[in-house]
């Protein structure tokens, strides 16, 4: 066959998917959805609709296959790919990844600890190849590379050494469906147990004794619904189950406290969490509920020996809002003393415990922040939080799983600071940075200085009068003249998770061009406390779109920015966000990225027997039982509500095996805007081997970002290089 004959012919118009009506009537009210075909996807028909989009998807941004291997390079050139990560001390051991250079994926290492008195990590050769140890005696776990070997997609749902240190669970999925199955290395010998568990959610949990271990599996419809106890030896057909949770709004979890003395095993919805607990130096106890559920009151568990006493810390909503940490006795009660009590404004997030200090991550402000109180022979010794000086920034809680260290590990990164990791010294106070992120130089790419991007916090006031914040970074003197410039607003807004000003490196490839990026913190997030996610889930839902629509129009007012230089951007539940504001606010962007988005959102709801749809009655409302709900999310969910009107352009990427956002909400979306909007700039982009987090792998993630990212910079009028 001759060259000319292999060149696949031109894609001429963008596919347009098949009507086939399909109607249906909630309350008495009709909905008529031509796409739903596209929901089997073994349906030949489907995958040739889905390649056939990826076909025009491919031809309408050929143009852009050069910037997209400029910036993949870009990425590459900064990114020290053999490094180490900073060593964590656990069990006699110090415990760390390794990258090499051309490997997509890590290996995790571990080498003794020296002097059992010093705490100070060990400095590795960063620089070591793949057959040279970065320590003295260092031990290969598990290498990911390996495991991966042979798939297309590969992601490790964890790895848990046992307590006696000598075996390795760790827990792999190949397709991208989070359905991971557990096996055990012995690490004496290198060799696997005949151990296999199949259709795991996550990973395992060690019985102290560190002869059994806990895992979690998943009904029909995804929820996390039983923990089970696995005996080494026997088949998994033999596993004890430990608990089954019958309401179909809750999921469970299963962990053990620090101090190794208790095993958890937490039942949650949205709203409301019941926690049981085996106290391992009490055996004949069995099983114990802690506190019984009770609907809207949120507890967690956590062991700690305070003044001598063995104590749980129960950090609670029960007194108020943003939440309080309170000191009970290791018996089931609902007797809660406070030892933080509640402050409004105050949201308390996550404690651990430690021997002589607690650790309280906490949020006001819109600031993350460390709190540490210390302990001595009678109790609470000091509280005082860790100072830092930048105006916005993140803590993070890093790797502190040794109950007697004296330090607190931490990570810290600003929107222009590369990610940062300290260790804290309790009874000194002291900071030392132990690592911070290289970013590196060559070629194209200029030595990186942080002195070289401003940040800012700026706030959008919403139509209720309630002030938004947004974060933004831009390359300093950018705006020297006062004018508008590119912008990407990012924005979320769901479950009250906090989109936090964090840094990355393929962002630079779009500041160093001359974008700026900012995230628009908007309700239904947890930045501003409890309140701002109340006020921006159920029937207050569209406030979420309302702050996102301010936060952009207030960046145009301000003068940073104008429509034809605006994009947005958002995933999953920001998907949802990203078609609700093309929706009620098309001119305001010229483009719009929605990453496996949740775009079909009331047809995702009216059906329970879809994954997490019941457990998300509490986030969205349950549609199917209440008229008010239908109505309230009919008004605003996007798939619905696409209109004839001018659209800017959007790109629509998913994922085929995501079993969190299915991909026929993106799918159905693109096909009806296509069919029904009088502009015609929508592309779909399907990852035909992925899941929800998208492709597996540093570079083929990086491919995959660069994609997007190029698609960005066109729409702003940057589809160049930097200066």
């Amino acid at each position: 066959m001759s060259d000319a004959a292999s060149v696949t012919p031109p894609v001429t118009a963008p596919p347009m998917a098949d009507r086939r009506p399909v109607t249906s009537t909630h309350h008495g009210r009709t909905r008529t959805d031509e796409y739903d075909w596209l929901r089997d996807k073994e349906d030949s028909a489907v995958i040739a609709h889905l390649e056939a989009e990826n076909a025009w998807t491919e031809q309408a941004t050929a143009h852009l296959e050069g910037l997209r291997e400029q910036i993949f390079s870009e990425i590459r050139t900064r990114t020290q790919e053999t490094d180490l990560s900073v060593p964590v001390r656990n069990r006699g051991y110090w415990h760390y990844m390794r990258t090499f250079e051309g490997r997509e994926y890590p290996s995790q290492c571990r080498v003794p600890v020296a002097d059992p008195a010093d705490w100070t990590p060990p400095e590795p050769d960063q620089t070591a190849g793949p057959d040279t140890p970065a320590l003295p005696g260092e031990e290969l776990l598990l290498d990911h590379n390996a495991l991966a070997e042979g798939h297309d997609f590969f992601s490790l749902g964890g790895a848990s050494i046992s307590p006696h240190t000598t075996l390795l669970a760790y827990a792999v999925d190949v397709t991208g469906d989070e359905r991971y199955t557990i096996r055990v290395k012995d690490l004496s010998s290198g060799g696997l147990l005949d151990d296999e568990i199949t259709g795991v959610l996550g990973g395992a949990t060690w019985h102290p004794d560190g002869d059994a271990f806990y895992y979690v599996t998943v009904d029909e419809t995804w929820r996390a619904d039983k923990v089970w106890r696995h005996q080494l030896g026997t088949p998994q057909s033999e596993d004890e189950l430990v608990f089954a949770e019958p309401d179909g709004r809750f999921w469970v979890g299963v962990g053990r406290t620090a101090t190794d003395r208790f095993l958890m095993v937490v039942s949650g919805s949205k709203t409301t969490t019941e926690w049981r607990y085996l106290d391992t130096a009490r055996p004949e106890l069995g099983w114990r509920t802690f506190a019984a559920r009770r609907t809207g009151i949120e507890y967690s568990l956590e062991h700690a020996v305070i003044g001598g006493q063995d104590r749980f810390l129960v950090l609670h909503n029960a007194s108020g809002a943003d939440f309080e940490l309170a000191l009970a006795g290791i018996d089931p009660t609902e007797e809660w003393s406070p030892l933080i009590p509640h402050v409004a404004g105050t949201r308390l997030e996550d404690v651990s415990a430690h021997a002589g200090h607690l650790v309280v991550h906490q949020r006001s402000e819109g600031l993350s922040r460390l709190r540490v109180l210390e302990l001595d022979d009678t109790g609470i010794a000091h509280d005082h939080l860790v100072q830092f000086d930048d105006e916005i920034y993140t803590i993070g809680g890093g790797s502190n799983p040794e109950f007697g260290q004296p330090t607190v590990r931490f990570g810290y990164t600003t929107l222009a600071t590369p990610a940062s990791v300290y260790d804290y010294h309790v009874a000194t106070r002291e900071l030392t940075l132990l690592r911070r992120t290289p970013v590196l130089s060559g070629g194209t790419v200029a030595e990186f200085n942080d002195a070289d991007y401003e940040q800012h916090r700026i706030w959008a006031k919403a139509d209720d009068g309630v002030l938004v914040p947004i974060s933004l970074v831009v390359r300093r003197g950018l705006r020297a003249d006062g004018g508008p410039i590119p912008v990407l607003l990012y924005g979320y807004g769901s479950y009250e998770h906090s989109i936090d000003p964090g840094f990355s490196i393929p962002r630079l490839s779009m500041l160093d061009r001359g974008a700026a990026f900012a995230i628009a913190h908007v309700r239904g997030g947890g930045e501003m406390g409890r309140h701002w996610y109340d006020d921006g889930k159920l029937d207050r839902k569209t406030n979420t779109f309302d702050d996102f629509v301010a936060c952009a129009r207030t960046l145009i007012a301000e003068g940073w920015t104008s429509p034809d230089l605006l994009v947005a951007e958002g995933g999953s539940a920001g998907g949802l966000l990203m078609g609700a504001v093309a929706n009620r606010a098309p001119e305001l962007f010229t483009g719009i990225v929605a990453a496996v988005p949740f775009v079909d959102a009331l047809t995702s709801m009216l059906d329970s027997t879809l994954p997490l749809t019941v457990s998300e009655y509490e986030e969205w409302g349950n549609p199917e039982a209440d008229p008010e709900v239908y109505d309230y999310m009919a008004s605003y969910a996007p798939y619905d509500n696409v209109v004839a009107q001018d659209y800017p352009a959007i790109l629509a990427e998913t994922s085929l095996n995501d079993t969190r956002v299915l991909y026929v909400e993106p799918a159905k979306w693109i096909a009806r805007l296509r069919a029904t909007a009088t502009s015609h700039q929508f592309l779909l982009r399907t990852e035909m081997s992925a899941g929800h987090g998208g492709v597996s792998g540093r570079y083929r993630a990086w491919k995959d970002r660069a994609f997007t990212l190029a698609w960005i910079l066109d729409q702003m009028g940057l589809a160049t290089a930097p200066d």
